[in-house]
Parts: structure tokens; C-alpha cells; sequence
């Protein structure tokens, strides 16, 4: 290990400490885990110490972040269940079936006068990179109990499954460009492997890992500290596995996920939980603390140099990124939903963009994008508007939406938000 990078370690081991120790009590203010390994990234990027850089440490940089986006695509889509597409589940169905595609479709279109010099591509790309959400960059307005369960749900599903659905609208304009790996294959190669053949692979891994562990499990075979381990080993294999064949890896991830979920629950149903901890509490700590690395590798990596080339377009986009393309999607998806303007509003706001936009845009460096520096920087920007601003915001707004909550349905019994109904 060079000079260089055991400083590097050591210095994200002390902040790593620092935030642990005081993680309880910053989780009750507006500032954030991301905030905070976000902005030590920048720290000890090219802008502040030089601790780290994409061009001398880019292949464990990338693996870092792309083992992080993996298991938590994982474990979101393990964590999905029926009910919350049958309970309430009009609210996900309607952001991520009619508001998902409206947030790329409008991203794309602002971007077209505002980022001259881009392809038509290239501007689709930055759409899809900054459509997908992250609530854990506006943890509490997820979480508060205020907030009615309908809105929180709802918030938590779409978050959960569409950086997995935006995947495929990514892998498709990339392959569009000219100059990428991704190109080689053509369109129609990209759809089969990345689409067809990874989606296989994900549900033949995830589902017969999960039935292997519940095989394990009914014979007590297996200590509570595997069980958990067992997830790791699955996320890896259906990732590694894809990869072989020149597949998504994230997508046989996220659809290893969803099947393994599926299997684990059916074989569980009827079974006392064990003394050993959740199957898969283990894989979603790892996620979060690799999640967390990897805000800091973006501060120094993407967010730093940034910051050397703002310009009013690039702020500007950010901004409506955040706001307008975003917030008017919900509004449309939400027509008819009878939900209250608050609610709408509400849950427009918190849409951040987080870990998947992040590594959506370092997987655009690799793949030496034509445009990629204006892109990087676009990104960066709204990903660090984001973490501020929804991060601040976050206790706020749920404590006053939710004594809005309160008070709306003490007067009208049958408000929309307290009825979890599925239509």
C-alpha cells in the first residue's frame, strides 16, 4: 500500500468512527450521513488533501460502489412484498408505472436546452442517471411516524424499485452511443443479455438459493450467523454470474432479490424466527455502510471537481431536476388519486437522488462517454443539492406534514391518506 493510500484509509476509518459515534444523534437533525462522507470526500479529493483520485484508484473505487448499489438492490427488492402492492399499493403503482418514465422523458427534454453540446443520447442518459430515488438521503421523512403509513409505504417501494427499473432505460441509451463498450453489442445485444439473460440468471440464483436456505433451515443445518452470510453469497453470485456472460449484474441482483424473497416467505410462513437475526439484516448493514463509503468517494471523485466548473446551466438544471422534473410527474401520476394537495406536494419533494444516480455516473466515466465531464458534472451537482437539501428539510417537512396529517383527519374520517386502500 502506498503513502497515499494508507493515508487515504486511514482517514475514512477516523470519519467512519466519528459519524458512528454520534449516528443516533445526528439522526435527529438536518445533518445527514450523506452530508457528512459526502463532504469529507471532498476533503481529501483533488480539490482539498488529494487523498484520493478516479485516475490513480479507479478499479477498487468502482468496485466499492458497485458492490454497494448490488446489495442494496438486493435487498430492496428482497424486502418487497405483496402486500404493499395490494395495501396502498395504487401509490408506487401509479409513481413508478406513470411517474418514472414522465421524470426520464422530462429530464431529458430540459436538458436539451440547458446542456448544449450533448447528444440526443447523452441527454437521455442524464434523465435516467438522475430519475432514480433514494430515501436514505431523506431518511426521517420516510420513517417518521407521523406520517401516515399509505404515504411512508409508498415513499419506501418506489425508492426500493426504481433504481432497478430505470436500469434497463440506462443499459438501452448507453448502448445507443457510439464509442461504447456497450455499443459493440448493439441495442438488441444489450437487450437480450443484459435484459433477457440476466433477468434468467437472477431468478434462477434467487430462487434456488432461496429454497436451498429454507431446505437448509428445515433441517437445522444452518447457524443464524450463515443464514445471513448465505445473502451475501447470493447477491455476489447472480452479479459475478452475469457479468461472465456480458450481462447486467445489477440486474441479476435485483431480480435475485425479488425471487429469493419470494421463496424465503413461502417457506417461512408457518416457522417460529429463530434466534438468529433476519436473513438478510447483515447484507442490508453491509449496503448501508458500503452506501455510505460510497457518498464519500463521489465527494471527492465527482463532486470536487465539480465544484471548480459550476456555470448557471448547470445550477439551473439541478435545481429543476430536483423540483420540476421531479414534482410534476407525482402531480400526474397522482391525478384522480384523490390525495391532498399537501400529500402531493409532500411526497414530490422528497424524491432525492442518491446511490444509484452516483454510480449510474462513474459507470459513464468508465465507459468514456463523449460527453461525460459536462454529464459528471451535472450529476454531481444535483446528487450534492440533493443530499443538502433533502437531508435538511427531511424533519421539518414530516414533522409538518404529519401535524397536517393530524389535524386533516380528525376533521374528514374518510381522508384518502389514512385509508390504505388499493385502488
Amino acid at each position: 500500500m502506498s503513502g497515499g493510500s494508507a493515508w487515504a484509509g486511514a482517514a475514512v476509518a477516523t470519519v467512519t468512527a466519528g459519524y458512528a459515534v454520534v449516528s443516533r444523534r445526528l439522526s435527529t437533525t438536518a445533518v445527514s450521513g450523506p452530508m457528512v462522507f459526502a463532504g469529507f470526500g471532498v476533503a481529501i479529493g483533488p480539490l482539498g488533501l488529494d487523498l484520493i483520485d478516479l485516475k490513480h484508484d479507479a478499479g477498487p473505487l468502482l468496485t466499492l460502489v458497485e458492490a454497494a448499489l448490488t446489495l442494496v438492490l438486493l435487498t430492496d427488492a428482497t424486502s418487497v412484498r405483496r402486500r404493499d402492492l395490494r395495501v396502498g399499493g395504487f401509490l408506487p403503482g401509479r409513481l413508478l408505472g406513470i411517474g418514472l418514465p414522465l421524470t426520464i422523458g422530462a429530464g431529458w427534454l430540459l436538458a436539451w436546452p440547458l446542456l448544449p453540446g450533448l447528444t440526443l443520447w447523452e441527454l437521455a442518459l442524464v434523465g435516467t442517471i438522475l430519475a432514480p430515488t433514494d430515501a436514505a438521503l431523506g431518511k426521517t421523512a420516510v420513517s417518521n411516524p407521523r406520517v401516515p403509513p399509505l404515504v411512508r409505504s409508498g415513499l419506501n417501494v418506489e425508492s426500493g424499485l426504481n433504481d432497478g427499473m430505470a436500469l434497463p432505460f440506462f443499459l438501452l441509451f448507453l448502448a445507443a452511443l457510439p464509442g461504447t463498450h456497450a455499443s459493440e453489442e448493439g441495442v438488441a445485444g444489450v437487450f437480450w443479455r443484459a435484459l433477457v439473460v440476466s433477468t434468467a440468471l437472477g431468478l434462477a440464483v434467487g430462487g434456488f438459493g432461496g429454497w436451498l436456505l429454507s431446505w437448509s433451515r428445515e433441517r437445522g443445518w444452518v447457524s443464524g450467523t450463515w443464514r445471513q452470510v448465505f445473502v451475501l453469497a447470493v447477491a455476489a453470485g447472480s452479479y459475478t454470474l452475469a457479468v461472465v456472460v456480458d450481462g447486467s449484474g445489477f440486474i441479476a441482483a435485483w431480480v435475485a432479490g425479488f425471487a429469493f424473497g419470494v421463496s424465503q416467505r413461502r417457506s417461512t410462513a408457518a416457522e417460529p424466527v429463530d434466534e438468529g437475526a433476519d436473513t438478510a439484516r447483515l447484507a442490508e448493514q453491509l449496503a448501508e455502510f458500503l452506501a455510505s463509503l460510497s457518498f464519500l468517494v463521489f465527494g471527492a471523485v465527482l463532486l470536487g471537481p465539480a465544484l471548480e466548473h459550476l456555470d448557471w446551466r448547470i445550477v439551473t438544471y439541478a435545481v429543476l431536476s430536483l423540483t420540476v422534473v421531479r414534482m410534476l410527474p407525482v402531480a400526474v401520476s397522482l391525478t384522480g388519486s384523490r390525495l391532498a394537495l399537501p400529500t402531493v406536494g409532500y411526497i414530490g419533494w422528497f424524491g432525492p437522488r442518491g446511490l444509484a444516480s452516483v454510480v449510474f455516473g462513474l459507470l459513464v466515466v468508465e465507459e468514456h462517454v463523449p460527453g461525460v465531464r459536462l454529464i459528471g458534472r451535472v450529476v454531481a451537482v444535483t446528487v450534492a443539492l440533493s443530499i443538502l437539501l433533502h437531508g435538511m428539510s427531511a424533519v421539518f417537512l414530516a414533522n409538518r406534514y404529519g401535524a397536517w396529517h393530524r389535524r386533516a383527519a380528525a376533521a374528514r374520517p374518510h381522508l384518502r391518506e389514512g385509508n390504505s386502500g388499493t385502488r
